[in-house]
């Protein structure tokens, strides 16, 4: 029997409504519509290592009274929340040798570290590696602001925004950058539930801003879109220590207004010949389009620039020649860890956790430890990073911005 004929944007317009009312309903069931998504506590050995102590020094540090004590289970184990992190790494920093060994933001002199994460590619990983950056930067101590520039607000999710139920009168960058009346960037700021992450949500109103910028460079010539993201940003740039924007998975006026903006530039890769195919034009695409509005005034100088290799399979020898061969081509320019494919990531990612947020009793041991050990050591070499381009360009000394 064949399928009844009916038009095409009345049938995905039902889908649609189907797929978010029902989203709707499993969000109401999950979560009632008052609740907010909060950060779990932390065992005592979690906070010991985002504070970059060992767990038997945390203890003596409660035991002399050095540091306030805590909330302890039943079993008087100590749980800590980030605000109680956030009071530990302070009150070690003031008694610290050496400024920014307990916080490890910016000092007097430092520019704003802006990362955008990109890929032309869809299923790069590109979100999970925005989340867990942001997150686990904020978790170091880092002042974040995380951009969610993707209309698919896939980043908004993971922090417990519904756009289509959470937005409905804006509240995205589009806001900040379009042509007409654009608010204060504060405006449409949000903090979450993580200490020192704050997030400006992303929706479909996104793309706007590439409908309504072909008539803009007509009016105002190509600066009109590509200094817009960077101009924004101004007014709290004294606020954060890095940016960290997830694009589109497209080479829009977006992508490239967020690139023109950027200090660093993060392009995951998933380590397969096809991927490394479609990356091959991506990059040639950018480097066209960017020469294009360097002509027209652009200051395009970044800091630094990485290929993170995403989703690998331990022990996949095709995925492991094709990271070699990048690595061959394109040397310090890719990272040395790379993010793995894990049951962990995914399953966290049902529930809109991140491996941070989630309980690591709900996995597998090895499975977790495997994964959290793999995004600590990516995310923390991009911190690396950060504080080697702050320690080169100066003004490392001691006061903080």
């Amino acid at each position: 029997m064949s399928e009844p004929e009916q038009d095409l944007d009345i049938a995905i317009g039902h889908y649609a409504e189907l797929l978010a009312s029902n989203l709707h309903a499993q969000r109401a069931a999950h979560f009632p519509p008052d609740a907010k998504k909060v950060m779990r506590s932390l065992t005592s050995g979690e906070a010991a290592e985002l504070l970059g102590v060992d767990h038997t020094y945390l203890r003596k540090l409660h035991r002399e009274g050095k540091i306030a004590d805590v909330e302890t289970t039943a079993g008087s184990h100590r749980r800590y929340t980030l605000d109680d992190v956030w009071e530990i790494r302070h009150a070690l920093e003031a008694n610290a040798k050496k400024p920014g060994t307990y916080v490890p933001g910016r000092r007097a002199g430092d520019e704003l570290q802006i990362v955008s994460v990109v890929n032309f590619k869809g299923g790069s990983g590109k979100t999970t590696t925005s989340a867990h950056l942001a997150q686990r930067l904020a978790l170091k101590g880092y002042r974040v602001l995380a951009i969610d520039l993707d209309p698919q607000a896939s980043l908004s999710a993971l922090h417990g925004i519904q756009p289509e139920l959470d937005l409905m009168e804006g509240g995205t960058l589009y806001d900040a950058v379009r042509y007409d009346e654009p608010v204060p960037i504060s405006d449409v700021i949000r903090k979450t539930y993580i200490r020192g992450l704050d997030l400006i949500p992303g929706n479909l109103e996104l793309m706007e801003f590439e409908h309504e910028t072909p008539a803009a460079i007509q009016r105002g010539g190509a600066r009109a879109f590509f200094a817009r993201v960077r101009d924004a940003l101004d007014s709290v740039e004294a606020d954060y220590d890095v940016v960290v924007i997830d694009c589109p998975p497209q080479l829009g006026f977006l992508t490239m207004s967020a690139l023109s903006a950027s200090s660093g530039v993060l392009v995951t890769v998933h380590p397969q010949m096809l991927d490394l195919m479609s990356m091959s034009q991506f990059l040639r695409m950018t480097a066209d389009l960017l020469g294009v509005i360097r002509d027209a005034g652009a200051n395009l100088r970044f800091d630094w620039l990485r290929f993170l290799p995403t989703r690998y399979k331990v022990g996949d020898a095709p995925q492991t020649e094709v990271i070699a061969f990048i690595r061959g081509l394109f040397g310090r320019s890719v990272l040395t860890n790379h993010m793995v494919e894990s049951t962990a990531i995914s399953d966290a990612g049902l529930t809109k956790q991140t491996l941070y947020e989630a309980e690591k009793k709900d996995f597998t041991r090895q499975t977790f430890d495997r994964a959290i050990d793999s995004m600590n050591a990516v995310n923390d070499e991009i911190a690396a990073i950060i504080q080697n381009t702050w320690a080169k360009n100066g003004g490392r000394n001691g006061k903080k911005t």
